[in-house]
């Protein structure tokens, strides 16, 4: 195993240039094309219309008792790829869908608050349709649904895909959360290990509680191993919460612009193939292979095939599951609900007027301004005018934009500055070359033309009305020190890991401190119905994005520190033994202004952890039971970057689900469509 370059003894800040920064993290984007795969730059742009999830027609609607049936299913869906020969292409994915079909994203759902006189709870039942293959390569060497004890000879091939859905952002009982190991197969002829500690066992109905105010949640697969692969292939979609505020009626009583002048925008990233096939690499030769292997200094031998990767950075950007679409508007003020989607990639935003027919930057003005006026789980405590955003993997925001500022005839391209690499906070005129792909076309999203006239419907948008957030005050009963750490797993694997940045004693009573993998002994076991404040150490060279389950927190501010890394053994699913490290001597030093283009008054479930920094989060855990917490990177989660979060009392041992050995699930070989 090669990792001495990323051991180092003192732990500084970033802008401190004391963090030793991983080989790949600095060249992970020089990849060459290879060779079957669809050329981004000879697609299309801005040709085709984007599908607005907010559309009456793309809604969920419930049956006559209020429930949802939502079946998951594979189907084929045009994403406005084209052949060289201008032939439009299909591209097989993974949806949800009701009787109308798969769809990806999936449709929406668009519910009500108690508050506004909807129904306590949503209930929809999720059925697994997939079958038993996958549209991409599967690594069984990773802890994942069927490697568990007792699953080991299950495979997707006798026994189907296995998935379980989380409704993100949502308040939800542990049961129905989308726990990792609560999954179930097609048919529900196996369901994880979880459900047999469930009153009742197993159900693929699952209920929402609607107890809260108005959101921009996400729904996608969660299943243990597998969740990058399954929402990869198109298993996410939207689910938006309205309250007596934000009704999403026209009238409502802030003025917010609701549809049409409210867009849903769920931003992915993706390679191809030239026939339309969606493109995954794991294989030797294949895009990124180099960097996370043999360039960390292993041998294709000497790692499993297929192989899961560090991270992911598609080379096609598609916006509600199309390839860089176009929206036609009115210059008026307009409303977009933004999801960052991707597996790895950080968004950078901004919105820069060019002209009518440019399909690049190479014409295009100075960033116009726009008010974000709410994040992850509500409305801000008040507007913040910005010409830049970052948006982590996994994040929502909610903003203003007014096309009113350009001219007839404008178009308007939503531009990402962010890198197509590891992100460490650095974006725009920062980045390294390596940090780009060559000939980029991912510095371009979707594009707003200015083209339709007015209507007369009222524009009575005002940033002023923008305000309801309040944090909550309660007293906090402990602070709990948490860190993020990158080692390596059984085959010198880069291996991102969650763990302690202090002593901690677990559930079974053992005093542990640093790395620590996934299926180990719970470390974070909070009180229920109490107050914490979380400090999240990131001791890795890149920046995270922190997801808890269950609750919303109030980002409290960020501080450098220093500490001694030593390192020490990881305990690996299957019993063999990996690298970790672990901090001594912390020294927490100054507080550090991450930037105007974060925006972080409001309530968030996601939050960016920047390397050498210490992140500090105000949260409060009113559901008891069995949570997780992790990185929404989804290749770090699906390789132990993920914890369990138990809130209230444990009755059950956290480690029965240690596994003795691998197997082989057989994967289907690479499906080019």
């Amino acid at each position: 195993m090669e990792i001495n370059r990323r051991e180092f003894m003192k732990l500084t800040s970033l802008a401190a240039a004391g963090l030793s920064i991983p080989a790949w993290a600095r060249r992970a984007a020089a990849v060459a094309l290879a060779r079957g795969l669809s050329d981004p730059a000879l697609q299309p742009k801005f040709a085709n219309p984007v599908p607005n999830p907010l559309a009456p027609a793309f809604r969920y609607q419930p049956d006559a008792t209020g429930r949802f049936r939502i079946s998951l299913r594979e189907t084929r869906q045009e994403t406005g790829l084209v052949a060289r020969n201008g032939r439009r292409l299909s591209t097989r994915i993974f949806g949800y869908g009701d009787d109308r079909g798969p769809t990806w994203p999936g449709r929406t759902f668009e519910v009500k608050s108690v508050s506004a006189g909807g129904r306590p709870e949503t209930l929809v039942r999720w059925e697994n349709d997939l079958g038993r293959r996958h549209l991409l390569p599967v690594d069984t060497s990773l802890h994942w649904a069927y490697s568990l004890p007792d699953y080991e000879d299950f495979s997707i091939r006798k026994n189907g895909v296995p998935i379980v859905t989380h409704l993100h952002g949502g308040h939800t009982d542990f049961q129905f959360d989308g726990n990792p190991e609560f999954f179930y197969s097609p048919g529900n002829r196996i369901v994880g290990p979880q459900w047999d500690e469930v009153p009742g066992g197993f159900t693929n109905e699952f209920r929402y509680d609607n107890d809260v105010p108005a959101g921009n949640l996400w729904y996608h697969d969660h299943a243990l191993g597998i969740t990058r692969l399954n929402v990869y292939a198109g298993l996410a979609g939207f689910y938006f919460v309205r309250d007596a505020l934000d009704t999403g009626a026209a009238d409502n009583p802030l003025g917010l612009p609701a549809y049409p002048y409210e867009l849903g925008l769920a931003i992915q990233d993706r390679m191809f193939t030239k026939r339309g096939a969606l493109f995954y690499p794991a294989f030797p030769g294949d895009p990124f292979w180099e960097d996370f292997i043999t360039g960390e200094g292993l041998r294709d031998d000497e790692v499993p095939q297929p192989s899961a990767l560090a991270e992911f950075f598609g080379d096609h950007m598609l916006v509600n599951g199309v390839i860089w679409p176009r929206a036609d508007v009115e210059r008026r003020h307009y409303r977009l609900r933004l999801l960052n989607g991707t597996d790895s990639r950080f968004l950078v935003l901004r919105f820069r007027p060019a002209p009518l027919d440019a399909t690049d930057l190479g014409s295009a003005g100075s960033p116009l301004p726009f008010h974000v006026i709410g994040s992850d789980q509500g409305l801000a405590s008040r507007a913040t005018q910005v010409d830049t955003l970052v948006v982590e993997p996994g994040g929502r925001y909610d903003v203003v934009i007014d096309f009113a500022q350009v001219n007839p005839g404008t178009r308007v391209i939503l531009e990402n500055i962010g890198g197509d690499a590891p992100f460490g906070g650095d974006f725009g005129d920062a980045l390294a070359p390596d940090d780009l792909f060559p000939d980029r076309q991912t510095d371009r999203i979707m594009a707003f033309d200015a083209v339709l006239p007015t209507s007369g419907v009222p524009d009575a948008f005002d940033s002023a009305a923008i305000g309801p957030y309040r944090p909550g005050r309660g007293p906090v009963t402990r602070t709990r020190r948490v860190a993020l750490f990158e080692g390596n797993d059984e085959f010198g694997r880069l291996q991102p890991l969650l763990g302690t940045a202090e002593p901690e004693v677990d559930v079974e009573g053992d005093t542990v401190s640093g790395a620590i993998a996934w299926h180990s002994p719970t470390t974070e076991n909070p009180g229920l119905d109490t107050t914490e404040i979380w400090e999240i150490y990131n001791a890795t060279g890149d920046a995270h994005p922190i997801h808890l389950h269950l609750v919303n927190f109030e980002i409290l501010r960020r501080r450098s520190f220093t500490a001694d890394l030593a390192e020490q053994p990881v305990l690996q699913h299957n019993g063999t033994v990996g690298v970790g490290f672990r901090l001594e001597n912390i020294q927490v030093t100054n507080v550090v202004n991450p930037g105007p283009a974060y925006v972080e008054n409001a309530p968030k479930d996601m939050v960016t952890a920047l390397p050498g920094q210490m992140t500090e989060v105000r949260v409060t855990f009113d559901k008891p039971g069995r949570y997780v917490w992790h990185c929404h990177i989804l290749s770090h989660e699906d390789h132990e970057m993920m914890r369990v979060l138990q809130v209230g009392p444990s009755d059950r041992d956290d480690d029965d689900d240690d596994d003795d050995d691998d197997q082989d699930d057989g994967a289907d070989d690479r499906d080019d469509g």
